[in-house]
């Protein structure tokens, strides 16, 4: 098995380091990843100037891009074709509407957008805490996945992991998606020079965090593993939108 590890918390992030320890002796492994932190940058591509990638004195290979940019560089030609991409481990949690933003989510979702079976890995809180025991989730995971044979097709995998250092004992939940409140407020701030700065505001609280999300999973001692898609159609009110737009359109007068 060859599997292509990325992160959006940049090559000397303490989380990519323990999952490509975590991954150690499952196949071969190939780690690329952004030069600096990359969060919150989504599915986004640099276009408007070519990429670099340099090799790091450990062996991993970082590019002076996206998550998506690694991962798609690495998928078109740099490296040879992976059977699994993991992502992560990311510092903090990506539930809810984080995975529109998540560059951690990105990466792998970006390996599926190639066929690629794909896993993003995240802790619930920010600042590494009982990395190792999250690291052993994922390498869990994985594992459970060969063992049943489920590298024949793409999919793509959202796994939250609280900070705990009993994570390894933790039972597992197959969840949804939560939903937030909307961004705190911007951050003002002014420049040296008079000119106003604004500052994103932080994440909202949870809005919908009810039994089967991946809030309630969390907040509960679970592990939450969420299987996504990238069909974003609204099926439920596609008839009503045809009935409002599937018509000729009015011929000017």
């Amino acid at each position: 098995m060859r599997i292509l590890i990325a992160n959006d918390d940049g090559y000397l992030a303490p989380g990519l380091a323990a999952l490509a320890q975590a991954m150690q002796g499952l196949g071969t492994l190939d780690i690329i990843a952004p030069e600096q932190n990359a969060s919150g940058t989504s599915n986004a591509l640099t276009l408007n100037r070519p990429l670099s990638v340099y090799t790091a004195g450990n062996g991993y290979r970082y590019v002076n891009g996206t998550p998506s940019d690694c991962v798609h560089v690495a998928l078109t030609g740099l490296l040879p074709r992976p059977d699994l991409v993991v992502s992560g481990i990311n510092q903090g949690a990506n539930m809810g509407d984080d995975t529109l933003y998540s560059g951690t989510v990105a990466a792998a979702m970006e390996g599926y957008l190639f066929g690629v079976p794909a896993i993003a890995f995240s802790q619930v809180e920010k600042g590494w805490a009982e990395l190792q025991a999250a690291a052993a989730v994922a390498r869990a995971v994985v594992e459970r996945i060969v063992a049943l044979r489920l590298l024949g097709r793409p999919f793509l995998l959202n796994v939250n992991i609280p900070n705990r250092a009993d994570a390894a004992q933790l039972p597992w939940r197959t969840t949804r998606l939560g939903r937030r409140h909307a961004s705190e407020p911007v951050i003002q701030q002014t420049s040296p020079r008079g000119e106003a700065l604004y500052w994103i505001g932080p994440a909202g609280d949870a809005r919908e965090a009810g039994p089967g999300t991946d809030f309630h999973a969390t907040a509960n001692g679970a592990v939450s593993i969420t299987p996504l898609q990238i069909d974003l159609t609204d099926h439920e009110r596609l008839g009503e939108w045809s009935g409002l737009f599937g018509v000729p359109a009015p011929q000017p007068r």
